[in-house]
């Protein structure tokens, strides 16, 4: 299975991925004050134009979605989800992997968040090389997130299907 980009009548599964994703991570963390909880579709939709996505389907089920763009030098990735009943198949890494894949040449950096508590997604994000750091001031960081990097030459590269 490998991503596809996602395709604008992606964006409704997307919605309902993203919360299925994050109802665990606001467990996790303690906390309901997580934005990708809060998205409407229309938000959802209107980043969807503007950050790169790209998509998993098992069938016809959309069950595993990331996203990036670039800031600066560095390229930003997001909303690394794999549908729960699916998680623990290599999916998250083979996603994570797919985003640096595609980084635009000017990239120097992968940057991203996730949540303070979230061990599983810190243990993944750390044996793909990146390590916990401060924020960039400008970098709208969430409160109970914590923030890791990556210098762009250590950019896995995407393996064989799962």
């Amino acid at each position: 299975m490998e991503p596809t980009d996602a395709r604008p009548e992606d964006v409704p599964e997307l919605l309902v991925l993203q919360r299925c994703c994050w109802v665990q991570e606001a467990v996790l963390n303690d906390t309901l004050d997580i934005p990708a909880l809060h998205e409407t579709l229309d938000e959802v939709r209107d980043w969807a134009k503007t950050w790169s996505v790209w998509v998993l389907r098992q069938d016809h089920r959309l069950v595993g979605a990331v996203r990036a763009r670039l800031d600066g030098n560095r390229w930003e990735i997001g909303r690394l989800m794999v549908a729960p009943d699916l998680a623990g198949r290599g999916w998250g890494r083979r996603l994570l992997a797919h985003a640096e894949a595609h980084a635009p040449a000017e990239a120097r950096r992968f940057a991203l968040f996730t949540g303070a508590r979230s061990a599983r997604n810190i243990a993944l994000y750390q044996r793909a090389g990146y390590r916990l750091t401060d924020a960039p001031p400008a970098s709208g960081h969430i409160l109970g997130a914590v923030y890791l990097e990556k210098d762009v030459t250590l950019r896995e590269k995407p393996g064989p299907a799962a």
